[in-house]
């Protein structure tokens, strides 16, 4: 009845690399899920520090609702400055709850959870929004970091693929790492690019950068498509030219994101068409004259889903570490 396991960063990489699709269709499920109200997603809550105000870690606490069983925190570091050793910016572990007694049952290396969960919602969106493919286009990549390379690899998982890859980052040999990956694993044609305006100018453009406010000025065309997965890069005025789907509304306008900026320089929602959840539903209805940005905060209960599908796999196959008596009293008496 109190068993607890440990699910560690090599299994869950493994697991979710040969279950990309299995992903994308849970990550799809949550996001319907959350939108019939049937979840429970409280606000993020984030620790920030006085003498690195670009560094923060944030809980996510959520609850999947009566018939999963699950919840649980995600508890994630974002370091921006490890990069500069080489180290990966961001580190996680996951804790599920069993929803009968509250007992933890399983703690998860969450890092590679988390970029999974992100990238497959940035693939389900450039499904949903772009429905007539990515055939004959190309997609700009702004960011080369870990979350960028997932997002391109659940671009292939589903089937977004485009007639060119396009790579920006200010950091060259990362941009150049991202486009040999891409070379490799997707045998298309890629170039990175120095210029920043060259990027902004593809079909379909992906940010997941590491910026604490806006640097991008200038109003994206009709047509284009926009992954605005790091969130603070968009100034208000491009945010309001175009079309927003959020996965979250009230979750997204918060936090000086670009949504929230937009928001404080209006007064107003008005600007918001609608969630992701909405489109996937048919709710949601696009104008083909406007740009479309897609601006999610990234939700717990997608965290969640994946957590508790990974380590089932885990348990499944005999990778998940069982911890015995990890509870030193389990009686009241």
């Amino acid at each position: 009845m109190f068993n607890f396991d440990i699910v560690a960063g090599g299994t869950v990489r493994e697991i979710l690399r040969t279950r990309r699709h299995e992903v994308l269709d849970l990550v799809g499920r949550t996001y319907r899920l959350h939108e019939a109200g049937r979840t429970v997603n409280p606000d993020s809550y984030f620790l920030r520090f006085p003498e690195k105000p670009d560094s923060r870690i944030i809980a996510l606490p959520a609850f999947l609702g009566p018939e999963s069983g699950v919840a649980g925190i995600k508890w994630i570091a974002s370091f921006p400055k490890n990069t500069e050793s080489g180290t990966p910016r961001a580190s996680a572990v996951l804790i599920l709850n069993d929803y009968a007694t509250g007992y933890p049952v399983a703690c998860l290396e969450a890092a590679a959870i988390s970029s999974a969960r992100t990238a497959a919602s940035a693939a389900v969106a450039a499904s949903a929004l772009r429905p007539e493919g990515h055939r004959g286009k190309t997609i700009a990549v702004v960011g080369a970091g870990v979350i960028a390379r997932t997002i391109c690899d659940y671009l292939h998982a589903a089937d977004c693929l485009p007639e060119t890859y396009l790579v920006h980052d200010l950091h060259e040999p990362s941009g150049q790492a991202l486009a040999e990956h891409l070379r490799t694993t997707q045998r298309l044609p890629v170039s990175f690019t120095t210029d920043l305006a060259e990027a902004l100018a593809a079909d379909t453009v992906v940010f997941a950068t590491t910026a604490l406010q806006p640097y991008v000025t200038t109003p994206f065309r009709p047509g284009q498509l926009v992954l605005h997965i790091s969130l603070r890069d968009l100034a208000p005025d491009v945010v309001l030219r175009a079309q927003n789907i959020l996965d979250d509304v009230d979750h997204c306008l918060k936090a000086d994101t670009s949504p929230h900026l937009a928001e404080q320089a209006t007064g107003s929602r008005d600007f918001v068409t609608g969630t992701l959840a909405g489109v996937l539903n048919g709710d949601v209805t696009l104008d083909a004259g406007r740009p479309v940005v897609f601006s999610p905060f990234g939700l717990g209960v997608l965290d969640l889903a994946v957590g508790a599908f990974v380590l089932e796999q885990a348990r499944q196959d005999g990778t998940a570490v069982a911890i015995p008596d990890f509870f030193g009293e389990t009686r009241r008496w």
